[in-house]
């Protein structure tokens, strides 16, 4: 004798094969991190921290473009941003799950290239400072590590503890509130932001959809 589904059972296997019939295609790696759940509901931490690398690392190679698109309160003294052109380029990727390294140039400084690290937890954000003999700056290798899941999208970086000490140590006491952020829209757009409670907010917006040509190394590193 066959058994046929009860209604109930029935009715679900009719809606869940039309929800798959209507599903678009499959989405890129940033869209499908947000269905990874944990039991709560919440996007799991390690597979938010995972994507989000993955989405950066898709463009290893890349150099972009930036403009500032937020920039407040407007500085009293002169801006080292302001006017000068901005490109992000992403490499560093001889291990692309575990390490990514993004020079950041401001005209021709590039002293400056952000470290994003996988961790047992989520990822660290480490701001790698030099100067143009290829020295570390007195402020170099500040920054901090995501303290809550974050998601594909954007990362938080609180100031950790080490930060905290080289500020108040240099006399950055400002800086000691600092919270960075990341966020990734492949092909299409890349923010690095500064925040302070005190409402100081600086970003920095590129464009992923135009690669430009790539910028000569940054200053301590070797094309």
């Amino acid at each position: 004798m066959i058994r046929l589904p009860k209604p109930a059972v029935l009715a679900a296997l009719v809606l869940s094969v039309a929800a798959c019939s209507l599903r678009p295609p499959a989405p890129d790696l940033v869209e499908a991190a947000d269905t990874i759940r944990t039991d709560n509901g919440t996007p799991g931490p390690a597979a938010s921290a995972d994507v989000f690398l993955a989405a950066l690392a898709k463009h290893c190679g890349q150099a972009f473009a930036g403009r500032i698109v937020a920039n407040t309160p407007t500085p009293t003294t002169p801006d080292p941003f302001e006017g000068k052109s901005l490109l992000m380029h992403v490499r560093g990727c001889e291990d692309p799950t575990r390490e990514l390294r993004v020079p950041f140039h401001v005209g021709d400084d590039r002293s400056r290239t952000w470290v994003i690290t996988r961790t047992t937890r989520g990822l660290r954000l480490k701001h790698d400072h030099r100067h143009e003999d290829g020295s570390e700056d007195v402020l170099t290798q500040y920054g901090g590590e995501t303290t809550s899941a974050g998601t594909a999208r954007r990362q938080e970086f609180p100031a950790d503890a080490e930060s905290i000490a080289l500020f108040k140590r240099e006399g950055s006491a400002a800086s000691i509130t600092n919270i960075w952020a990341m966020e990734i829209e492949p092909g299409q757009r890349f923010l690095y932001e500064l925040a302070r409670p005190g409402g100081r907010l600086f970003q920095v917006e590129f464009d992923l959809r135009t690669p430009i040509s790539p910028p000569p190394a940054p200053w301590g590193y070797r094309d």
